[in-house]
């Protein structure tokens, strides 16, 4: 039978509907939303927002397990756990590794795709390898080199189609005809691990690159003579913004600068989480690297680098609404439709709309979870 959720506000792509029931369809879609009391079953959520599910498209890994473990038992681990932390899409993503690693990476999740049971995986992202060394940052510097269509077109094929995001350093040699191929391949291209000028940056936005990862993070800086990635980031239109709000990565007031610069549609939330999210203190890897997370920071052990985070996505939404930044409605959005947008998956996930999925989560005024629903079917909270 379909039934009815009520809620202090249902919180939409453009609005947010006060006092509100969402039809939940006996086949787990989103139905129509009414203000007058329906006929049927009624699940009372009256002291908290709905929102759509968030999406997370910058995720290495999570509760002890990593992408590039190429084990799909330990991404299905992974997609049920990030059910705690309000995220029921996701993008498994990469790091800087071999060809042969990466080749069987993303063979492995083309093949496996689907059989995840809980967030879904909407398309893979490759972090790398494609970087600059002097930015490399956790990311292991002896598999950078210049941007190679024929390894993206292999990366593609053997994923099934899959790869719909690559992160690039935009100095590197072949960068313009990379994206060009990638763009044909409907293949969204990041820009990161980079020590670019404004104008080379801007160079490879023309040629159609659409995201800037983790801002101010692993890349030249905003210097008045040279605004650098941070100053194309800011500055050139129709581009997204990636931010690492764990309080860590970035200031609240250098987040607030991104979000006066592209707005509440171009800034995205993101975890950069790598496997020691949700395990608490002590050792751990990402990729050949040891890592220690201490005091709410993954560092690597040879130089104290920031190696990714442990951040949960629905705690970046918390900690916008914390700061003062934007609106609980905003924050939601900026976790869920606009890193959906980011990568044109916004019409299966991020937002909630009649007919789709009835992926969505269930929020205090303050950002806190208090369930995740995943087609219509409570799998988090109480």
């Amino acid at each position: 039978m379909a039934h009815y959720i009520f809620a202090k506000s249902i919180i939409l792509s453009d609005q947010e509907v006060e006092n509100a029931y969402l039809e939940i369809t006996d086949d787990g879609q989103f139905g129509e939303i009414v203000t007058e009391k329906p006929e049927g079953t009624i699940v009372d959520y009256s002291d908290y927002h709905i929102g759509p599910g968030l999406v997370d498209t910058h995720i290495h890994g999570y509760a002890s397990y990593d992408v590039m473990d190429n084990d799909f038992e330990g991404i299905k681990v992974i997609s049920e756990g990030l059910l705690s932390c309000g995220v029921t899409s996701w993008l498994p993503t990469t790091l800087t590794d071999s060809t042969e690693n990466l080749d069987a990476v993303c063979e492995t999740i083309g093949r496996h795709a689907g059989e995840e049971t809980g967030a879904k995986i909407q398309g893979i992202f490759l972090e790398g390898p494609f970087f600059t060394e002097k930015y490399k940052g956790a990311q292991n510097p002896k598999y950078m080199g210049d941007p190679s269509v024929e390894k993206l077109d292999k990366w593609h094929r053997l994923s099934e189609g899959l790869v719909n995001k690559i992160a690039i350093a935009p100095e590197r040699d072949g960068v313009e005809e990379f994206i060009h191929f990638a763009n044909e391949k409907k293949i969204h291209t990041a820009l990161a691990h980079s020590d670019a000028t404004y104008d080379q940056a801007k160079k490879a936005v023309e040629a159609g690159a659409n995201i800037f990862v983790h801002v101010y993070n692993g890349m030249s800086g905003l210097h008045h003579r040279e605004p650098g990635m941070v100053g194309a980031a800011l500055d050139l239109e129709n581009v997204f913004a990636e931010v690492i709000c764990d309080g860590h990565h970035v200031h609240p007031a250098a987040v607030d600068i991104v979000l006066k610069a592209r707005g509440v549609e171009e800034t995205v939330l993101i975890t950069d989480c790598m496997r020691a999210g949700g395990q608490g203190e002590g050792d751990s890897r990402l990729g050949e690297f040891e890592v220690v997370v201490k005091d709410g920071t993954a560092r690597l052990k040879h130089n104290g680098s920031l190696a990714g985070s442990i951040l949960e996505l629905i705690q970046a939404v918390e900690h916008i609404v914390e700061w003062g930044l934007a609106s609980l409605p905003d924050a939601v959005r900026m976790a869920s439709l606009a890193p959906a947008k980011s990568v044109n998956i916004d019409h299966v996930c991020g937002q909630i709309v009649a007919g789709r999925a009835a992926d969505f989560i269930v929020v205090d005024d303050e950002g806190h979870l208090q369930a995740t629903y995943l087609d219509g079917v409570k799998r988090f909270g109480v």
